[in-house]
């Protein structure tokens, strides 16, 4: 039998992969390539568009050549994309205009803070469901808009092309022939309209961005368009786009409404499927768009946590008490507990539900007994905890009980984090056989598009879990739990005060 697959593009926030999925959802062959990181500023993070296009054109011809297959054999390229990036580019040339301003930047904090003063932020959640914040797109665009010199001229002329990392990708796989965009992406942009599906002219006027700049918003599984030519002499359908978080939701398979994953990277994402209709947080969460397929649209509850398996790469690179970073398990599980030490890793401000951007990193409960093994068992302990107070968010906006919750990400191969996060959700927690759930997950969205496969039922039979942390009833976490929400509450005070 003649073998196909479905090629996944998974553009990160510090590396561009190629990823080919056969029929059965496995992984043939992975590329992979790292790029630069620029940090122009304190809080500032930037990357070379260009360098982002040529790594994940390098990657894609990578993967095929290692798995010496023709470009006939590929019937579809799904892409999912580090979200909220902002790339600004020239129409007439292609070349951008400045640096993609990155999802974890906080130029734009002081721009965002004085929007809330004007009391925007109802109207603004009402709409996009998000909350204002300088994390989102529409300010960055602003902020390139204002600084960047002839930018403004050029975009009120019609000459400039706003898009999140996806968008780049299909404006130069397609040769500039497709501006578009889907509604996962679109919905993170505070631009979009999450009742209507469209731009909004109200949000545009708010961040003052002309409308012209914006890219067509697509559904998440549909054929937008072919590679040119210039990939090689047969065109491949682009056929699924989703930010990466979505994607990694549908990736597992949360399909049906209450289901929950969190993807443990540099930081964590929940996703909550909430349904047909979308929930407005009253917890400090965002409603976002899950998906669209065909008409049908599914929205999620989203809480992110900013510094998640980030923490371990301090421990390793700035602390230099692990060489590698698998080496925190067996450090942290050389003691029986952390001796009352607590490490809150708000070192880019804390996410959901706190938002404080002024927040950072902070170590509670030191003794001259404490040691590195402490401290590192504190650093894991800390990541399930910012969950944990993701998930109860989640139950009382959903008002509904987790009962499971799917996992994914470089930190979940920590089999002590993954217990630690199940005995404090006393919720059983779950690890897929593949924990490449993003790439997968634009995968079946582009094969959904193509007929690689026929439904989500036949998705629903490839996937399969690895490992169930079933919960220790017998342990009690209360005391820990509120000794947790003392140190986040003095590390919010803390902030606040400084800005008194």
């Amino acid at each position: 039998m003649k073998k196909e697959f479905i090629l996944a593009l998974d553009q990160g926030t510090t590396s561009s992969r190629a990823i080919l999925f056969n029929k059965k959802g496995e992984i043939e062959n992975v590329a992979q390539k790292e790029f630069t990181q620029i940090f122009p500023k304190s809080g500032w993070v930037e990357h070379d568009a260009r360098e982002i296009w040529s790594t994940q054109f390098s990657v894609l011809t990578e993967v095929i050549a290692k798995s010496k297959i023709k470009l006939e054999a590929i019937k579809a390229i799904g892409i999912t994309n580090q979200r909220e990036t902002t790339v600004v580019w020239n129409k007439k040339t292609g070349e951008p205009v400045y640096n993609a301003i990155v999802w974890q930047d906080r130029r734009t904090a002081a721009y965002c803070q004085s929007l809330a003063d004007k009391g925007l932020d109802k109207l603004i959640q009402e709409k996009t469901g998000l909350l204002i914040d300088a994390y989102f797109s529409a300010s960055k665009i602003n902020w390139i808009l204002t600084h960047v010199r002839g930018a403004r001229k050029l975009a009120e002329k019609g000459e400039l092309a706003f898009g999140t990392v996806d968008s780049w990708l299909v404006y130069n796989l397609t040769n500039g022939e497709k501006h578009i965009t889907d509604v996962t992406n679109a919905s993170r942009t505070l631009l979009f309209n999450i009742h209507t599906l469209a731009w909004d002219d109200e949000l545009l006027s708010i961040f003052d961005i002309p409308k012209s700049m914006l890219p067509t918003v697509c559904s998440s599984s549909e054929v937008y368009g072919e590679t040119s030519t210039e990939l090689g002499s047969r065109p491949i359908p682009i056929a699924g786009i989703a930010g990466d978080q979505q994607a990694a939701l549908f990736g597992q398979l949360c399909t049906q409404k209450g289901m929950v994953k969190n993807t443990y990277g540099t930081g964590c994402f929940l996703l909550m499927n909430i349904g047909k209709k979308p929930v407005i947080s009253t917890h400090k969460l965002v409603t976002t768009i899950a998906w669209k397929i065909g008409n049908e649209v599914n929205y999620a509850l989203e809480g992110s946590i900013f510094i998640g398996g980030a923490v371990v790469q301090w421990l390793r690179d700035e602390l230099g008490i692990i060489k590698k970073s698998e080496d925190i398990e067996k450090l942290a599980t050389s003691v029986a507990g952390t001796e009352g030490v607590y490490l809150v890793p708000a070192f880019s401000g804390l996410g959901a539900p706190h938002w404080n951007p002024e927040a950072r990193g902070t170590l509670f409960g030191l003794s001259r007994g404490s040691s590195d093994a402490h401290i590192a068992r504190a650093a894991l302990e800390g990541i399930a905890y910012q969950t944990y107070d993701i998930l109860k968010a989640m139950e009382m906006d959903s008002k509904s009980k987790i009962k499971e919750l799917r996992v994914d990400g470089g930190a979940t191969k920590n089999n002590f984090l993954m217990q630690f996060q199940a005995d404090i959700l006393r919720t059983n927690v779950v690890r897929p056989a593949i924990t490449e759930t993003t790439a997968l997950g634009a995968a079946f969205l582009a094969g959904l598009a193509v007929g690689f496969w026929k439904d989500i039922d036949q998705l629903r039979t490839l996937w399969e879990e690895e490992k169930t942390f079933a919960f220790d009833r017998t342990k009690k976490y209360q005391s820990q739990l509120q000794e947790w929400k003392r140190a986040t509450d003095t590390v919010k005070f803390w902030a606040n005060y400084n800005q008194q």
